[in-house]
């Protein structure tokens, strides 16, 4: 995974890189539980109602600055897919039945569910003495389209569904102080090796993002 890019593919084949993997990404989801009657009871009895939509949140920076070309031409990409495409299946003109494509995040192993962008913010922070932006934050959310049935495997160590977290290589650092910190054992380092393609633990570059996979106990 050294070097890989992350990058969302959208329901067009339309592949959007990024020029940074984002250091930060977090999954949420929520369910609905309604009570039953509970009659002489101190508390009631929940049913399952219904599972709600994956939500999968990350910030993307965009830096153009060693180009010299508007940063604007990234972020474009991501707005338009807050569009109504009129091209997509089950677009109806003449009824103004229209929606924007759903998208899939990808990053080496991970990958979310099928998903709408439910909500984009872009920040440009730096500018060329012309005004052309050159630097740009975005913070974009993801919404799960459709029931997919069983995500696909977000920990490639165990194959289960649970999200992972991602950090950043300080000087100094192993595999094993790694390890240690995230699981309570440095012995589990071969886990983060496995999920990030490492293969000389020692050799770790600061600065360098990993996944951290979520282990089963």
């Amino acid at each position: 995974m050294a070097g890989e890019k992350a990058y969302l593919m959208t329901e067009t084949d339309k592949k959007i890189p990024f020029l940074f993997n984002p250091n930060e990404l977090s999954f949420s989801k929520s369910n609905s539980w309604e009570k039953a009657t509970a009659a002489g009871n101190s508390a009631p009895k929940l049913d399952f109602s219904s599972g709600g939509s994956v939500t999968f949140s990350l910030k993307i920076e965009f830096d153009t600055t060693d180009t010299g070309k508007p940063v604007s031409d990234h972020t474009d990409k991501l707005y338009e897919l807050m569009l109504a495409d009129p091209s997509l299946k089950g677009t109806k003109e003449d009824r103004n039945m229209g929606r924007p494509p759903w998208v899939q995040f990808h990053w080496g192993k991970l990958r979310s569910h099928k998903a709408v962008v439910e909500s984009l913010s872009i920040e440009f922070t730096y500018f060329a003495s012309d005004g052309t932006p050159l630097r740009a934050m975005c913070n974009l959310s993801l919404k799960q389209y459709e029931d997919e049935g069983k995500l696909a495997p977000q920990n490639p160590t165990s194959g289960t569904p649970a999200p992972h977290k991602v950090r950043r290589v300080s000087p100094g650092e192993y595999l094993d102080t790694i390890s240690e910190e995230q699981y309570g054992s440095s012995n589990r380092w071969r886990a983060i090796a496995d999920a990030n393609g490492v293969d000389d633990p020692l050799a770790l570059p600061a600065g360098r993002t990993l996944v951290i996979p979520q282990l089963e106990d």
